[in-house]
């Protein structure tokens, strides 16, 4: 479980750097100043919780059953959270209206504070000091 949090937390890093150099160099001329603030948002928190997999991957505070269930919570609401703002952000250059299933984007911020959530009760629960 660890080396599977570990790649994914590797993976979110690595798309979030070319994501963000594609939001400063690609975009400004597609999109304005607004949308590329927008667009950026969802790449510091999907780099926020790239760092926060290699935490959990790297911990023996929590047992493996809190690992999962972080892990799918992270990955779950980075897709939802980011991915949307992402859609969001360039919409006018999609012929599909993100605007749609923008609900998702909210449902995704909460997966991602249950995420932290789980995390923390795991830490609590913990007998080891």
């Amino acid at each position: 479980m660890n080396k599977r949090i570990l790649v994914a937390g590797a993976s979110l890093g690595i798309l979030g750097i070319i994501l963000g150099a594609f939001a400063a160099h690609g975009l400004e001329k597609l999109v304005d100043a607004e949308a590329i603030t927008t667009f950026e948002t969802g790449v510091r928190y999907q780099m926020y919780h790239a760092f926060f997999l290699f935490i959990l991957g790297g911990t023996s505070f929590v047992g493996v059953k809190i690992k999962k269930a972080v892990f799918y919570l992270v990955i779950i609401g980075v897709v939802f959270f980011s991915g949307s703002i992402y859609g969001l952000a360039t919409n006018q250059l999609s012929s599909f209206d993100f605007k749609t299933i923008a609900m998702i984007t909210p449902i995704g911020g909460l997966l991602l504070i249950l995420a932290w959530f789980t995390m923390l009760i795991g830490i609590i629960r913990n007998k080891v000091d």
